[in-house]
C-alpha cells in the first residue's frame, strides 16, 4: 500500500496534476525542500506546485521507491529531467535551458497518506547545468 501511494503521488506529479499530488497529502502535510523554510499545509504545498510549474516543467525517470514493512515510511531515488522555463528569484535568468540531475525524496505516511515529503538534489549541479 505504502509504495501504491508513492507511485501514485509521483505518476500525479510527472502528469501535472496538482490535485492527484494533493489527494495523496494529509491535510497537515510537512513539506521540508532541498533550500528554505518547511512548508506546513496542503494549501502551502499547492502554492508551492503552482510556483514549479510556472517556472520548470519536470519529468522523473529512474525511479526506485523503498518502503518501510510497517508502511509508515518511504525513499525514492530518480533522475530530474527539466527545462528551466521562466526566472525563479534569486536564481540565474531563464533561458529554457534544461537540465538533468539526480535527487531523492523522503516520506513519512500515517492512515495512508504522505505526511511528510523532503526533497534532497544538488543545487550547485543544477546551477551550472542552467548557467
Amino acid at each position: 500500500m505504502t509504495q501504491d501511494v508513492i507511485e501514485r503521488y509521483f505518476a500525479a506529479f510527472n502528469r501535472g496534476d496538482t490535485d492527484a499530488m494533493l489527494a495523496e497529502l494529509s491535510d497537515d502535510v510537512e513539506h521540508h525542500v532541498n533550500e528554505g523554510v518547511i512548508r506546513r499545509g496542503k494549501a502551502a504545498f499547492a502554492e508551492f506546485c503552482a510556483h514549479m510549474s510556472r517556472c520548470y516543467r519536470e519529468e522523473l525517470t529512474d525511479m526506485v521507491i523503498f518502503a518501510t514493512e510497517d508502511g509508515t515510511r518511504a525513499a525514492a531515488e530518480y533522475i530530474v529531467n527539466g527545462t528551466y522555463l521562466e526566472t525563479d528569484e534569486g536564481l540565474p535568468p531563464a533561458r529554457g535551458q534544461t537540465y538533468r540531475l539526480p535527487a531523492g525524496s523522503f516520506f513519512t505516511l500515517k492512515d495512508g497518506k504522505i505526511a511528510r515529503v523532503t526533497t534532497y538534489y544538488n543545487l550547485a549541479d543544477w546551477l551550472r547545468q542552467v548557467k
